[in-house]
């Protein structure tokens, strides 16, 4: 199995995750989103992935795109560790937080919406930072009174899921921009919690043989 990513990119971050807590062992290929003009859009890549986006997962004749995508792949396909629980609204629930990390709060910070504020609309730097962290708060907002009717040691309760992994990997974004965590208790402790766990540790971006 191969991964195609790179060591910061927040979506790459959350399947290397759902990979460790599966026990999959999987190969890891960099593709640079910044130098080279960005290799997620060199030919070889994009044949690949035709979004000029990481990650992508690669499973012998199989590629797929898409991080939640690939983790619910893994998820079917291996029954180490479930990210994903079994019982219908359970699931839908675990579901739609994730969604609301991955579709509402990440988008507005990923690097080609960072790239095109400041090449096509000539933003400075400090109107980009205010622009995330004010999406960045509107979202962990939400998601902090979420948490306080469903969290125990992780986002459900007391087993991570892939709530728990989109979460990490937001907020180590957050940290990135420096956005201000503090009125944020519920989240913070989940986060500490996951971090204490060798598949989060292993995941880390600064763990990963591409980062500079």
């Amino acid at each position: 199995m191969k991964l195609y990513g790179y060591w910061r990119s927040t979506a790459a971050y959350r399947v290397r995750i759902a990979l460790h807590m599966k026990g999959i062992a999987f190969e890891s290929i960099s593709v640079h989103l910044v130098k080279n003009g960005g290799e997620q859009h060199h030919n070889t890549y994009s044949e690949l992935n035709p979004n000029h986006l990481v990650p992508t997962l690669v499973d012998g004749d199989f590629s797929l795109n898409q991080s939640l995508a690939i983790i619910d792949y893994l998820d079917q396909t291996n029954s180490e560790n479930y990210l994903y629980p079994k019982e219908a609204k359970s699931r839908a629930k675990v579901h739609a937080l994730a969604l609301d990390i991955a579709c509402e709060i990440h988008p507005l910070n990923n690097l080609r919406v960072q790239q095109y504020l400041t090449n096509s609309l000539n933003i400075t730097e400090e109107a980009k930072q205010l622009w995330v962290e004010y999406w960045m708060n509107v979202g962990f907002i939400a998601i902090e009174k979420q948490l306080a009717s469903s969290a125990g040691q992780f986002c459900f309760a007391n087993t991570v899921s892939v709530a728990d992994i989109c979460l990490v990997a937001q907020v180590y974004n957050a940290h990135r921009f420096n956005v201000d965590m503090s009125a944020y208790p519920i989240i913070n402790k989940i986060v500490k919690n996951c971090n204490e766990l060798p598949a989060f540790i292993n995941a880390l971006p600064e763990n990963q043989s591409d980062a500079k």
